[in-house]
């Protein structure tokens, strides 16, 4: 009997260990190492880029939790409330997974929003990197629907009226607006057809949002990380292995946002969801006040600010819209604003109105309030479509931040 290494007859080589027999097949051992072990990133990334990391833990955890609620709840009208009431009271640590789950869209939101702005604010849409930022813009579109039929699904009072809200509006739409409604929620009003398809679309959008994540992970890896000064690394001494230094960086930061997710979850539960969202939806009775959740609102804003619901409607869906055409509509070659004169001035000030019409979202529609939000409106549409596209006539880099085609 021989004591060398067994000859693979499927490969007509040695195999000597698991992992190099795995490898001759399917090499994904060196490709993970390869993208998520001696990747390299650029050594001055802040703590700005350990979001990316948030969000897809936080997309974990709302995965498993969301299964195990699915699993307890009934979509039916007349059974939802009480569903979830039973989760809530009866199944054994049904309130914790159920917090986990709420808790969860308020901190994927804060950390989706924080990490489009930190895209906007160093430039992470210009070239190489469009492809990578639409598909982010298109994680966030997909997380927003799947983030309102999950809303609907308590079928509490907030929960029936709000859904109320963006039927009216899709009614708005000419010609095609009510046939519309009618295809997505199965008739004139919300009842059991549209709970049940809201239900299944929540259900298998999340899987959806998952392959979507994949392709975005995968852009990222293609174009390379964005950084603080704009240009890309040239050097290997630019460079640092993303494991073990961002691995432990990111592990540190994720801890202190767990710590503020538990915070939320066991100390401040009231913030999750509104007074009215528990008592059960009634046709009959309408709130006394109308209002989304906070990461809704800034659009909710825009959409009440226009006295035409049709127009109102085209603005809200037109403020996303401009953050996707914005590589194209920017096309200044410097990335970061700290470089940008103008835009370090405006972009701020467009951050600020996106805040107001949050809050402006998430009161009543006073004179007040209305007029905030018209004029924090006209300022985000002025800044992309105006501010942006002057900066790129008007800015010309220096040697020491070029556009990155221009590197050797």
């Amino acid at each position: 009997m021989t004591n060398g290494p067994s000859r693979d007859p499927a490969s007509g080589g040695t195999q000597d260990t698991a992992t190099g027999w795995l490898n001759r097949r399917l090499p994904v051992i060196p490709l993970f190492r390869r993208e998520y072990i001696t990747f390299p990133m650029p050594r001055n990334l802040n703590a700005l880029w350990s979001f990316g990391a948030f969000l897809i833990v936080t997309m974990a955890l709302m995965l498993c939790s969301g299964l195990f609620l699915a699993i307890n709840y009934t979509p039916d009208i007349t059974q939802a409330f009480a569903s979830v009431e039973t989760i809530d009271r009866q199944v054994a640590s049904g309130w914790f997974i159920r917090a986990l789950h709420m808790g969860g869209v308020t901190m994927l939101f804060a950390a989706l929003y924080i990490h489009i702005g930190r895209g906007l604010w160093y430039g992470s849409y210009k070239a190489p990197r469009e492809l990578l930022w639409l598909t982010g813009l298109g994680l966030m579109l997909m997380i927003m629907v799947t983030a309102f039929a999950g809303y609907v699904l308590p079928w509490g009072q907030m929960s029936y009226w709000g859904a109320t809200v963006i039927v009216n509006a899709i009614n708005a739409v000419p010609l095609v607006g009510h046939t519309l409604s009618v295809w997505l929620f199965g008739g004139d009003s919300l009842g059991n057809v549209a709970l049940h398809r809201l239900f299944v679309l929540h259900f298998t959008m999340a899987f959806a949002i998952l392959g979507v994540i994949g392709l975005h992970v995968a852009a990222l890896h293609v174009a390379k990380s964005n950084n603080p000064s704009g240009t890309d690394p040239v050097h290997p001494e630019q460079t640092l292995p993303f494991h073990p230094y961002y691995t432990s960086k990111d592990g540190f930061a994720l801890c202190l946002f767990l710590m503020v997710y538990a915070g939320l979850i066991f100390f401040c539960p009231d913030l999750l969801t509104l007074a009215d969202n528990y008592i059960q939806a009634n046709p009959l009775i309408t709130p006394k006040d109308i209002t989304p959740e906070w990461y809704f609102a800034p659009f909710y804003a825009i959409l009440r600010a226009v006295p035409s619901k049709l127009g109102g409607l085209g603005l809200a869906a037109g403020s996303l819209a401009v953050l996707l055409a914005l590589p194209w509509l920017d096309r200044s070659p410097i990335r970061p604003a700290t470089r940008r004169p103008m835009a370090r001035l405006s972009l701020p000030l467009a951050f600020l109105s996106f805040a107001i019409l949050g809050f402006a979202g998430m009161h009543r529609p006073t004179e007040t309030w209305l007029w905030l939000s018209r004029i924090a409106a006209a300022y985000w549409f002025f800044h992309f479509l105006v501010v942006m596209p002057l900066c790129a006539q008007r800015e010309i880099p220096d040697s020491a931040f070029e556009a990155p085609e221009d590197h050797p």
